[in-house]
């Protein structure tokens, strides 16, 4: 049986790493994940035209969602393996959700070749990539933020603690993207740094649950910028024009929100700057089954 599945990354709102409570949303950027399943027991994973990359978190994503809902199919577990392929639009490690991304579309996958994906509640099959992600150890703080997003689509705010959804709200936004070539992993975040900042992290929930994003999302950029030591030189490039601006997740890339027309203006500063621009728009279908 086969299954597969399209889950769009996210940008940030508030970064999660101080307090534990975080923001993102949804833009169309678009990882797919095709799962077969196997009799064979085993969970083998690649990533296209990226050989070199580590394959574990999806693995761990389709051998979760086997081991939680095999039974439900009318399968033994024990019996159930499964190849998952994933292609990504999405840059690896630049703060836009990918690794989220690669595990929603792996859950909800792997449900679709199940063929119980309708019956399944799709937070429960977004906590699934976050456990996922936490026993693989390429989040830090389970990135549920994040994942709901790309799951749901629209703007969320959660409590990554306790993987609890706080706030979702439907937004309909032009979203400008640059990320440098650099990379940076969440995994090896200075959480220390990030701790200091606790009080501007509070400061951003009280804006972002107002639903005052743009303003949420500055306000996140700059403090971030200053905990993980990146520059602000790219934001202050976007302001005043634009409705808000980030460094997203724990970087390289910065995101800005706003009128189109405006977004276009700031493109043209942000493509004298090494790397890569793209002039985006928000999702709120979230993750989503393809046929195969």
């Amino acid at each position: 049986m086969d299954g597969r599945a399209v889950a769009p990354a996210a940008g940030t709102i508030l970064t999660a790493f101080a307090t534990g409570t975080g923001s993102a949303f949804a833009v169309d950027l678009e990882t797919t994940a095709t799962v077969e399943l196997t009799s064979d027991g085993e969970f083998v994973g690649e990533i296209d035209d990226r050989p070199e990359e580590d394959t574990s978190l999806i693995e761990r994503c389709a051998e979760l969602t086997v081991d939680r809902y095999a039974d439900q199919a009318g399968l033994n577990a024990d019996d159930v393996g499964a190849r998952v392929l994933t292609e990504s639009e999405i840059p690896m490690a630049a703060g836009l959700t990918s690794s989220s991304a690669a595990a929603n579309a792996t859950v909800l996958a792997t449900l679709d070749a199940l063929e119980i994906v309708d019956s399944v509640d799709r937070i429960d099959a977004c906590r699934l990539g976050v456990t996922a992600a936490r026993d693989v150890g390429v989040t830090t703080t389970g990135a549920f933020d994040d994942a709901s997003a790309s799951m749901l689509g629209g703007v969320t705010i959660t409590d990554n603690d306790t993987d609890t959804l706080l706030q979702r709200e439907e937004v309909d936004w032009h979203v400008l993207v640059y990320t440098p070539p650099e990379r940076a992993y969440s995994g090896e975040t200075d959480m220390d740094a990030c701790r200091r900042i606790a009080p501007m992290a509070e400061l951003v929930e009280e804006l972002a649950l107002d639903s005052r994003y743009g303003e949420a999302m500055t306000v996140n950029g700059f403090a971030y910028c200053g905990a993980l030591e990146f520059s602000t030189a790219p934001m202050l490039e976007a302001m005043p024009d634009v409705t808000g601006v980030t460094l997203s997740g724990s970087g390289p890339s910065y995101v800005a929100v706003g009128e189109r027309a405006t977004l276009e203006d700031v493109r043209e500063r942000w493509d004298d700057r090494e790397g890569t621009t793209r002039l985006l728009e928000t999702r709120t279908d979230g993750t989503q089954t393809r046929s195969t």
